[in-house]
């Protein structure tokens, strides 16, 4: 699934992580699937950060998404 986020239009990106309550659902199932796909204690501690900060890590990912063209730490 992070791949397939990647692959997805820009726009498209940040009108995802723009939602406030799809900003969150798609923060988590974005991070989970890169920990599935790659299980590394960075991954994972993402994913914790993601689920105990309930979508503010989904916020800086869209700052980082317009500057940088992806996700922070992935």
């Amino acid at each position: 699934m992070h791949k397939a986020f990647m692959s997805l239009p820009r726009l498209v990106q940040i009108l995802l992580l723009l939602i406030p309550g799809v900003n969150l659902i798609t923060e988590i199932v974005v991070r989970v699937s890169a920990f599935i796909a790659k299980p590394t204690l960075m991954h994972l501690l993402v994913v914790v950060l993601a689920i105990i900060t309930l979508g503010i890590i989904g916020w800086i990912d869209l700052v980082w998404c317009l500057l940088f063209k992806k996700l922070i730490l992935m």
